[in-house]
């Protein structure tokens, strides 16, 4: 019998996506029956298709959580607040499409990564949920990042909403919840004043399945045949990305602009800047020398192949980066609370060095990179076996559906 599954991709980047698509692949592999409707905005859309999957027709509808976040960053940094104010309004019109919906064709599930968004819904409006959900986590808990009261008031009420049915012993959003990652990445702390303990709450209401990668590590050992394949030469080669939001236009200039200091040391030097799907490469201002490309389909393989990497923050490149072992800088948006969890995860598995973007100079920069390029590095070896994980939990609330059926 066929199973019918919603799943709706969180599209803030191509972080989740990228992982996403990796977890329907798995799940037709141990449960070839279902068949899957896909919810996202661009440019995670774009991807969806481009894979051969089957996007809802009122996909359309789902509101593009790029949009609030990069109108609320500016200079490099993210104004919590002030994303919070403007994407509450396309959260509640989010849970309004996926609602009608589900209220207008049958489906057996629903998956959610990092669908916060229906979780209030469903919480508010348990009527809305007309099947099992499962929920994909990278985080727990927000954190306020400046010292505006109003943003402590509004992360508290967040995370009081987050943590209010665990403290009364129940659990009526979700019917099973993912984290990908380990439970070291959630802090051992309260979600904030008398609120219960974030970890304690993973660890009650979460199954930990491991990281999420799109390749094998162990294929893209080679690196003098995947530099080849990919058009570069025997010189050093600097990668730099933003990963899959326009914000980061700063960082590529400062990138671009480090460059002349590096190619005085650095003899046929090849740095290249990758945009991503939502910022214009015109839109830089670097020197001669410099490639700008926009989005790069398969970018880890150009990360496979570089001497070193410059990119934001982000969880998904910084886990690329750590399991190919490749030497990295990174620059986590400031103000953004979750890649200052992520910082915390490469601290833990001894990986990448950490910069500021409003701290760091061209010259400071490749002084770093420089020093980079010469140290030793021995990362952790983080467990990548995630998409399989999560594939089996979820075949598995499909078997039990098929169960209950029978």
């Amino acid at each position: 019998m066929v199973r019918k599954i919603l799943y709706v991709s969180g599209s803030l980047g191509l972080g989740h996506i990228t992982r996403d698509l990796v977890i329907a692949r798995e799940l037709r592999a141990v449960c070839p029956d279902v068949e899957l409707s896909w919810i996202a905005a661009n440019p995670a859309a774009t991807l969806i298709e481009e894979a051969g999957e089957r996007l809802h027709p009122k996909a359309a509808s789902y509101a593009n959580d790029n949009e609030p976040a990069e109108e609320a960053a500016r200079g490099g940094q993210l104004n919590l607040l002030k994303y919070l104010m403007k994407a509450s309004k396309d959260w509640r019109e989010n849970v309004e499409v996926v609602g009608g919906i589900i209220a207008e064709e049958h489906f057996d599930l629903i998956v959610g990564d990092e669908t916060y968004e229906l979780n209030v819904g469903f919480m508010r409006q348990p009527e809305l949920k007309k099947c099992p959900y499962v929920m994909i986590y990278d985080f727990i808990g927000l954190d306020s990042m400046t010292f505006n009261p109003m943003e402590w008031l509004g992360i508290y009420m967040w995370n009081r909403i987050w943590s209010s049915d665990f403290r009364k012993g129940r659990d009526s959003v979700h019917d099973r919840a993912l984290f990908i990652g380990e439970e070291e990445d959630i802090a051992d702390e309260p979600f904030g004043l008398l609120l219960p303990n974030r970890r304690e709450w993973a660890r009650t209401l979460c199954e930990f399945v491991g990281y999420v990668l799109p390749f094998d590590p162990v294929s893209l050992q080679d690196r003098s045949e995947i530099r080849a394949r990919l058009g570069y030469g025997d010189g050093p080669l600097i990668v730099c990305s933003i990963g899959g939001t326009a914000i980061g236009r700063e960082f590529l200039n400062l990138c671009g602009q480090s460059f002349a200091h590096l190619e005085q040391t650095l003899d046929g030097l090849t740095m290249l800047l990758v945009c991503g799907p939502r910022l214009a490469a015109e839109t830089l201002d670097v020197p001669e020398g410099v490639e700008v490309r926009g989005y790069v389909p398969d970018l880890f393989e150009h990360f496979a192949a570089c001497d070193l990497a410059l990119v934001q923050g982000g969880g998904a490149t910084t886990l690329e980066l750590t399991a190919l072992q490749r030497p990295f800088i990174y620059f986590p948006i400031e103000g953004h609370f979750e890649q200052a969890m992520v910082a915390e995860r490469l601290e833990r598995h001894n990986a990448g060095v950490r910069m500021d973007l409003s701290q760091t100079s061209p010259r400071a920069l490749a002084d770093q990179a420089l020093a980079t390029l010469q140290a030793d590095h021995s990362f952790a070896t983080p467990p990548v076996d995630g998409g399989r994980r999560a594939a089996e939990l979820i075949a598995e609330m499909v078997e039990r559906l098929s169960l209950i059926h029978i």
